[in-house]
């Protein structure tokens, strides 16, 4: 987009979103940017409408409050489109400028990474589950946000991915690991055990790669606040008394609860059976997100191009 003016597609596509908000009577029209933009005209044709803009960094965002709309900062570049999205909403709720149950018209690129193409209509509590800003604020003051926000990136994508096809469950419990660890004990060889603070850091690419593959043992990941991995392959053995979960949630779910009830860690917990990441605190679920297995196969869809080119 250029930052003079709205140009085609994007132009015809922003306006079909903005009848399509007024339509339904969703909240809040979300845009994904793809590059600095004329604010004013984004206003105007987004009707007066609640507008939430979401860019990578301060430069791309400059201007946008000025203009009426509601910047939303988001360091997502690289990721698939449904995580970055994922990120949006949650950073949105955080933010407290949206509501948890808020129902949106999101206008993004799915298909070619120079234009916004793809509208959707996204009801917020279905992807989110039970989420609200007191929730994320609370989790905010125990474990920094980069920390959060990289664990739980990491447990997403195993749960979307597995590994080698196969799917996966496995438990971190991040932040307070010195009582944590009180409460655990080794259930075998530890693959950290012996290597530096930065090689066990969850902010490392390649740190994150390895762990997927760690993963696939049993036990929980007990990870410090600054997100370094402390132990793995680790038994938590506190015990799930006057604890209260969904019906058919297994061992791993009960453990992460019964921890974070027990101590100040936040347990994130990916299900085996289909992928779901629960995110626990003082025992409870505070926020369920799904894999999105559909969204991962938006570049993969088959589609006849236009006459003159070529496929």
């Amino acid at each position: 987009m250029s930052p003079s003016e709205l140009r085609e597609p994007f132009l015809t596509t922003y306006k079909q979103a903005a009848r399509l908000r007024a339509n339904v009577g969703a909240d809040a029209l979300l845009v994904m940017l793809t590059g600095p933009t004329n604010w004013k005209q984004l206003k105007k044709l987004g009707r007066h409408n609640l507008i939430v803009v979401v860019g990578a960094d301060e430069d791309e965002l400059e201007g946008a409050e000025e203009a009426g709309l509601l910047p939303l900062m988001l360091e997502s570049q690289g990721l698939p489109i449904n995580e970055r999205l994922q990120q949006a909403f949650l950073a949105a709720v955080a933010s407290e400028i949206l509501e948890s149950s808020a129902e949106l018209v999101a206008v993004y690129s799915a298909f070619d990474p120079e234009s916004i193409d793809t509208i959707s209509f996204i009801t917020l509590d279905e992807r989110l589950g039970r989420l609200t800003a007191r929730d994320l604020k609370k989790l905010e003051t125990s474990v920094p946000l980069k920390t959060l926000r990289a664990v739980v990136d990491l447990a997403v994508e195993i749960g979307r991915e597995g590994r080698e096809a196969k799917p996966v469950g496995t438990l971190f419990v991040v932040g307070d690991h010195r009582r944590v660890l009180e409460e655990c004990h080794p259930g075998g060889f530890d693959p950290v055990k012996g290597y530096g603070r930065k090689e066990r850091s969850l902010l490392e690419g390649r740190v994150r790669d390895a762990i997927k593959e760690i993963a696939q043992l049993d036990g929980a990941f007990v990870v410090a606040a600054d997100g370094t991995i402390e132990r793995a392959c680790q038994i938590i053995q506190t015990t799930a008394d006057n604890i209260t979960l969904s019906k058919g949630l297994g061992s791993r779910h009960w453990a992460a609860a019964s921890i974070s009830r027990a101590t100040r860690a936040i347990s994130v917990c990916v299900s085996e059976s289909n992928g779901t990441v629960r995110i626990f605190q003082n025992g409870e679920v505070v926020l369920r997100i799904e894999p999105m297995r559909r969204a991962m196969k938006w570049q993969e869809l088959e589609f006849e191009p236009p006459i003159g080119q070529e496929s």
